[in-house]
């Protein structure tokens, strides 16, 4: 019997999570989490899922390599470990692939070469998912690994939507287009989506909400996608849990010439004390939906704009696809906060969308309908699932070259 098993890394610049799983039924044999990497108070958090037991270590990780040879150790307890002949592959998620990688693709040096080019447009992913990338590689030089990125769901654009009208000589020097983000979850939940209304993707328009702290929507046409809210970087977009999302760049002219900020000020401002968290102090839409319950006009102003944001968005994606069958909301806002659904649906009923109140107020692990059945549009909930996407991808790709 062929091996069958693969581990997903997502490498962080302080963490690493991880998920083992056996392709044959895309169970999960174990997940665990590494956090705090370089610090006195390091934590692994490991679940072996075949025996339902959870350990945790809690001391010093110097490194990512420690942290993977840690996680090594544990799966190895389980009797999973790296060496087994049962592994296939490990599978990376790397955030920015830039438009030269447009698919999942077997690691060697000259795509460690480009994942390192693209360094300048995404220095927060980048550098840690490299260095996952090259730890793995140290302990398993022998072993297919294969990187999965973000980007790449995103690079069937069409170059109107991809495109920033700026002098095209000096956007194409510096690599200046949008290139979109969370492309694993938008490809996983569009499929999704049109399983659950019993349709082949190739026919069907889903607008897809991916709601975390990180925020992202897409325009899908048929299974490829043809709009996304984030460009260059993540920050466009969205309102988000500390990202500004959308704002007239001449604020960051702004603030350097009439506030005295400096670049890496603005930079902070804008991607960790923006969103949610800048507007209200929160960036959990927990918090928030409390304090709206208490009356809090804080709270519920940086609430309304979150929304305002989000049916704009909404709205526009109408207008991209022409038809649209599904909405769906997904990651840990979109999943949990019925609020947010229901405000984000409220008023588009003319455009066909709908929120039944009780459906939307039960809470489940499935992908399930939150419309009445005499909606002309659905409106759906369906939990994302990057890892087994990334693993999905990284088992077809080393079972291809086999």
């Amino acid at each position: 019997m062929s091996p069958s098993r693969v581990l997903v890394l997502n490498s962080g610049s302080s963490s690493v999570k991880y998920q083992l799983l056996d392709m044959r039924d895309s169970s999960r044999l174990a997940t665990g989490l590494v956090e705090r990497i370089g610090e006195q108070t390091s934590r692994l958090r490991h679940t072996a899922l075949t025996t339902g037991e959870t350990r945790e270590q809690n001391g010093p990780i110097a490194d990512h390599q420690a942290a993977l040879k840690t996680v090594a150790e544990e799966l190895a307890r389980d009797g999973l470990g790296l060496d087994s002949p049962e592994l296939a592959a490990i599978g990376h998620r790397v955030v920015h692939g830039g438009l030269f990688f447009t698919e999942p693709t077997v690691i060697d040096d000259a795509v460690l070469t480009e994942i390192e080019r693209l360094i300048p447009v995404a220095p927060l992913h980048n550098p840690a998912n490299l260095t996952g990338i090259r730890t793995a590689m140290a302990l398993r030089p022998d072993l297919p690994q294969v990187a999965v990125f973000d980007t790449a769901f995103h690079t069937t654009m069409p170059e109107s939507a991809a495109r920033y009208a700026i002098d095209t000589r000096t956007a194409d020097r510096y690599r200046v287009r949008r290139y979109g983000f969370h492309g694993t979850s938008h490809a996983y939940v569009s499929r999704a989506t049109a399983k659950l209304l019993g349709k082949a993707p190739e026919d069907v328009n889903v607008i897809v909400l991916h709601l975390g702290n990180g925020a992202s929507a897409s325009a899908v046409r048929g299974g490829r996608c043809v709009d996304t809210s984030m460009g260059l970087t993540p920050l466009e977009g969205l309102v988000m849990g500390t990202r500004s999302g959308d704002v007239d760049p001449a604020v960051i002219f702004h603030l350097e010439r009439v506030g005295g900020m400096s670049m890496d000020e603005i930079d902070t401002l804008l991607n960790k004390r923006s969103g949610l968290f800048g507007l209200c102090g929160d960036n959990d839409m927990r918090e928030i939906q409390r304090r709206i319950d208490e009356g809090d006009q804080e709270a519920q102003l940086a609430f309304d704009i979150y929304i305002h944001r989000l049916k704009k968005y909404i709205g526009a994606y109408f207008a991209v696809l022409g038809r649209v069958d599904a909405v769906a909301f997904t990651a840990g806002v979109g999943e949990n906060a019925a609020a947010v659904r229901a405000a984000a649906v409220a008023g588009l009923e003319g455009l066909g969308p709908a929120v039944d109140d009780g459906l939307n107020a039960v809470r489940g692990d499935a992908a399930r309908l939150i419309s009445p059945a005499s909606a002309r549009v659905a409106v759906a909930v369906v939990p994302t699932d990057e890892e087994l996407e990334i693993a999905r991808q990284t088992y077809a790709l080393v079972g291809k070259d086999k």
